[in-house]
């Protein structure tokens, strides 16, 4: 078969893969995007039945396109999909679907880089990777496979009706591990939620939502986060028309909270004696986030109703004053596991030196070392929005200009390359 050639090629087309084409397009870069599946495939089917965004519709979203309907809303997941598709289709993306990219090496002798695919090879000057974080489901290896307890982890959850008759034990408690333990405690299971380190913001505070305070407070462009803080999950969720993830709450309505997952032997699960120290800590960011809520609106002056209310919490509930340190799953009915433990990377098909000894891709806002690759999607790639909708678009314009101003050094070279050849022929 022939080998196709093309200027820039980016691996994938979710949020990021599109808005990298739409920069690229409007710099006149030519530009082809490769989707193993559908546009927006994990927002379609690698995601559960009810899940919304985390952010409102007025935020979450890319500049040149609102969502349909009530801005203030959190739009379901087809509707996020079905949004990057239309955004895909107004701006023309050369996206083609249904092609795995299997293999990226360095061309020899010239710049570039050969990218083997299920439909035959691709030659590109660029490559941008906008594979996202989401790629490898992470289950830790504490229950053996065999035990007699079904495991699955988030990104193969649908739906209550899904899993076996029976208590289920849904151990993260970050955004997704919160939201689904809710759903299941509200479809009438009985739920266990191991809890570990988290952040707890506030879904909305003095009429304002959490992701407005994020940007008035300069939070989403902060450029790393808080030492001790890179593995501390996230609790918010826009489920329910948008709510504060409060575990107090979650206990007073029927969840039983635990501390970390820990060990498992002969049927019994073991836990970490830290779930009030975790929910505590979850507590301090919370109130933090208020406090400079409230200094920010003194400061300038803001006309926003206060919110006293907003800093009482409910009694601790006897799961936290006197917690589970072990749980004999058989005779508590766990017929579930649900593991919300998140994702590892996965550039099983990266043949070049750009992996760092934790297999994180080594970049600087998402320019690697290697000439010509870059890197889009990933959290913290160059501040705190970087995987969020709105930012990858923002991190996009920034690779896009680094593609445009590396294509003037490169037609430089070639017209230099051709002087020379003429000079020569003389």
């Amino acid at each position: 078969m022939p080998v196709e050639t093309i200027d820039t090629l980016v691996i994938g087309a979710g949020q990021a893969g599109v808005a990298m084409s739409e920069h690229l397009e409007r710099e006149g870069v030519p530009h082809l995007v490769l989707e193993k599946a559908r546009i927006a495939e994990r927002w379609r089917s690698g995601r559960w039945d009810s899940l919304v965004a985390n952010g409102p519709a007025w935020h979450d979203r890319f500049p040149g396109m609102e969502f349909d309907g009530d801005g203030e809303a959190f739009p379901a997941k087809d509707e996020v999909a079905d949004y990057f598709e239309r955004y895909a289709a107004k701006f023309g993306a050369p996206i083609r679907c249904g092609v795995e990219v299997t293999r990226v090496r360095r061309l020899d002798g010239r710049p570039g880089f050969r990218v083997e695919t299920s439909e035959g090879v691709i030659e590109a000057r660029n490559v941008v990777s906008a594979t996202g974080p989401f790629q490898k489901p992470v289950i830790p290896s504490v229950v053996p496979q065999d035990a007699p307890v079904t495991q699955l982890h988030s990104a193969d959850y649908r739906n209550p009706e899904q899993l076996p008759e029976g208590a289920v034990l849904v151990v993260g408690a970050g955004s997704s591990g919160a939201q689904i333990a809710d759903e299941l405690n509200r479809a009438g299971r009985r739920v266990y939620l191991s809890v570990g380190p988290h952040g707890r913001p506030p879904r909305a505070y003095r009429g304002r939502d959490y992701c407005w305070w994020l940007g008035v407070l300069g939070l989403w462009d902060i450029p790393a986060p808080a030492p001790g803080t890179e593995h501390v999950t996230i609790a918010v969720s826009g489920a329910q028309g948008g709510r504060t993830v409060e575990f107090r709450q979650l206990a007073e309505e029927g969840i039983t909270l635990v501390g970390r997952t820990e060990s498992y032997a002969e049927g019994r699960l073991h836990f970490e004696d830290d779930l009030a120290r975790n929910i505590r800590r979850g507590d301090s960011d919370y109130l933090a986030m208020l406090d400079q809520a409230d200094a920010y609106v003194t400061r300038n002056g803001l006309d926003l109703p206060e919110e006293p209310e907003a800093r009482q919490f409910l009694p601790d509930p006897a799961c936290m004053t006197e917690p589970l340190r072990a749980l004999d799953l058989a005779e508590a009915g766990v017929t579930t596991i649900l593991w919300a433990t998140g994702y590892a990377l996965d550039y099983s098909w990266l043949e070049l030196d750009l992996l760092d000894q934790t297999g994180r891709p080594r970049h600087e806002r998402g320019v690697s070392p290697e000439r010509g690759f870059y890197f889009l999607g990933l959290p913290w790639l160059s501040r705190r929005g970087s995987s969020f909708i709105w930012g990858v678009w923002h991190d996009a314009r920034y690779i896009a200009d680094q593609i445009v101003i590396q294509r003037s050094y490169s037609t430089y070279d070639d017209k230099a390359r051709s002087a020379t050849s003429a000079r020569a022929a003389e």
